[in-house]
């Protein structure tokens, strides 16, 4: 994709990238509701959510970046929805763009090739969990596909007050 200045290229997260996705995971901890982690992660400690994430299978770790760079724009996962067995095939999936390559797309491609990827997989439904408000959220998952289904009220405290959680599912 070309973003007016270089183009964005999506690849599988590796560890290399360890450093730069637990910078930009803080950021979003830091900053906003939009995860309920309320205290930042050094790389070692989100080094075990990296491995649970290998290039094949139903839980992916797919990144963006600046192809002449390599500077990471954002990433998208597939993790486990729920850890009892009869949920296996389905999965929860996020989306995270850095804050500053926010309206170029990375969203877009990031989900695009992280659905592409799980096309030949035995998953049968995405849910996505999105703190309210967030539109821009809300406006790229159905463009994916995925419908609202229920929104859990004041589910989470951060930064001192509650916030709802809107849940989100795709068939796949």
């Amino acid at each position: 994709m070309s973003s007016g200045r270089t183009e964005v290229q999506v690849r599988p997260g590796v560890e290399k990238d360890l450093d730069a996705l637990t910078a930009l995971y803080n950021h979003y901890v830091r900053e906003t509701a939009i995860t309920f982690d309320t205290a930042v992660f050094t790389p070692e400690e989100r080094r075990p959510w990296l491995l649970s994430h290998p290039e094949d299978g139903p839980y992916r770790l797919m990144v963006a970046t600046e192809e002449d760079s390599q500077q990471i724009l954002g990433y998208t996962t597939s993790s486990p929805y729920r850890p009892k067995s009869a949920y296996v095939t389905s999965v929860e999936t996020t989306v995270y763009v850095a804050p500053d390559a926010g309206r170029r797309g990375i969203g877009t491609l990031l989900y695009d090739a992280l659905f592409k990827a799980l096309a030949d997989e035995d998953v049968h439904r995405a849910y996505a969990g999105i703190a309210q408000p967030n539109q821009a959220s809300g406006r790229l998952h159905a463009r994916f596909g995925f419908r609202c289904v229920g929104t859990y009220r004041e589910v989470g405290r951060k930064f001192g007050r509650y916030w709802d959680v809107s849940w989100y599912e795709k068939d796949l």
